[in-house]
């Protein structure tokens, strides 16, 4: 399996707040509904020099990451020519997509009822969105035909650039996991169990924690602390995650702790991840 699942976002409209991001919600979905859980996101605007620093990690990470937004035609679009430069390699129009964005280009011809000018100088303009490093793989587009793309790096890390648009992202991102990731499919279950626990300090639970942890060490234990919830008010959720197998005897380990601490207890929770 690989280390872990990553996800980048890329676009200044994200972080100045022009839009909001709604790709970190679906992938966490897209995985979780595959036994997967993703393990980080970083978010990078559309400056060069960041954008290839982020994907140089990504290449070198021995993670499967998918990268949103960036990969058009106009002069703000930069992460295929940063995914190249953090490969080391060159940029070359890629022939599979050549021929789905030339369809595509006869497609919306045909809708709109005029002819087709393969020469014409937007036509032309427009293949530059399939100008991939070299040695990608294109990823099938379902909303457009215009594809994605898929590249490996030295560290055996792998990057699935995919648009920003949700409507194309996400089936392509389907795409991708069916088509690279399948048999990796529910291999490890994870879930949690938690309690709402009242009038407790996360400090004087520190120690059952660590010990917790210590004695499973397959096991996190996570704290929320809540100072205003609706229901519940000032609380903590305490809990453990990890590999289903190896919960239930940790969740014992812990409730137990918690009966010895004389906590006072609300609700449990369990999730499979």
């Amino acid at each position: 399996m690989p280390s872990s699942f990553g996800l980048i976002i890329v676009g200044d409209e994200i972080l100045s707040g022009k839009r909001a991001d709604k790709h970190l919600p679906k992938v966490i979905e897209l995985l979780s509904a595959r036994g997967l859980a993703l393990s980080y996101a970083d978010y990078v605007g559309d400056d060069p020099a960041r954008i290839t620093a982020t994907l140089r990690r990504a290449f070198a990470s021995g993670d499967v990451v998918f990268s949103c937004g960036g990969i058009g035609a106009t002069p703000d679009d930069h992460t295929r020519q940063c995914a190249a430069a953090a490969l080391g390699v060159g940029l070359q129009l890629h022939p599979e997509a050549e021929a789905l964005i030339r369809e595509r280009m006869q497609d919306v011809a045909r809708e709109q009822g005029v002819p087709y000018e393969p020469d014409r100088p937007d036509n032309l303009h427009r293949l530059n969105m399939g100008v991939f490093p070299a040695g990608a793989r294109i990823i099938p587009n379902p909303y457009n035909k215009i594809p994605g793309f898929s590249c490996t790096g030295s560290g055996e890390g792998s990057v699935h650039f995919v648009p920003g648009f949700p409507v194309m992202a996400w089936p392509m991102i389907e795409w991708v996991l069916e088509q690279y990731c399948a048999p990796w499919f529910n291999r490890a279950p994870q879930m949690e169990h938690s309690v709402i626990v009242y009038g407790a300090m996360e400090a004087t639970l520190t120690p059952l924690m660590l010990r917790i942890e210590q004695d499973h060490p397959q096991i996190k234990v996570f704290s929320l602390p809540s100072v205003d919830h609706p229901v519940h008010g000032r609380h903590i959720e305490l809990g453990v995650k990890g590999p289903a197998r190896e919960v239930p005897a940790a969740w014992k380990d812990l409730h137990q702790g918690l009966h010895e601490f004389g906590a006072k207890f609300g609700p449990e929770l369990v999730r499979n991840l």
